[in-house]
């Protein structure tokens, strides 16, 4: 066999491996997110912080959509209990910051900004919707950015919240959020929860 023709085989069999690897990795992702919504449905949330606890940041970005939703839940329910999983997430998602999609860095930064205030860790609200307002700008069709925002203009009170304005941005996410690669996205279901939210209050 040729040297020309060895290197070509060579070269596709990587191609092969490295196609193989993506398709079993999307696909375990796939798998992970059905289980999550599941259990973000029933409102079993010891689910999450199992998986919360297993994630290591050499793997992927994939899991800090979930530290971000834990992070939420835990400072509302147990403040002590929260604080190093907030740590751990403002830590993950600086380590993971050149890895990051787009505008997804500046969305997660915003949300540690979030929690650090709500555990009276730091006091940075404009920092934190700055930050949001940012990742629109940098992600403008990503459902995931557009819904943080929302939310942070759903919270955030007068003048720098609004429900119409945030309402606006849940409407626009909810119809990225319909492309079959989110069916199993937790943050789908809590866009169209938020939606009925901001259309009873402006009523």
């Amino acid at each position: 066999m040729r040297p020309a023709y060895t290197h070509i085989i060579a070269r596709a069999r990587q191609v092969i491996i490295a196609l193989l690897f993506s398709v079993s990795l999307s696909a375990e992702n796939l798998s992970a997110d059905s289980v999550m919504l599941d259990a973000y449905r029933k409102e079993d949330m010891s689910v999450w912080q199992k998986y919360v606890d297993s994630f290591n940041v050499q793997h992927s970005t994939f899991n800090l959509i979930y530290e971000y939703g834990f992070c939420g839940y835990i400072v509302d329910k147990d403040k002590e209990a929260a604080k190093p999983y907030v740590a751990r997430f403002r830590q993950h998602v600086e380590a993971l910051k050149d890895k990051l999609p787009a505008g997804h860095y500046e969305m997660y930064m915003s949300a540690v900004y979030v929690y650090e205030l709500r555990l009276h860790e730091s006091f940075r609200p404009a920092k934190a919707m700055s930050l949001a307002k940012q990742a629109t700008k940098l992600a403008p069709a990503d459902p995931l950015v557009l819904s943080y925002y929302g939310t942070s203009l759903f919270y955030a009170p007068a003048p720098f919240g609004s429900k119409r304005e945030a309402l606006r941005y849940f409407e626009k996410a909810e119809q990225y959020f319909r492309n079959p690669q989110y069916r199993f996205c937790w943050v789908s279901d809590a866009t169209r929860m938020y939606i009925d939210q901001c259309k009873a209050k402006l009523k």
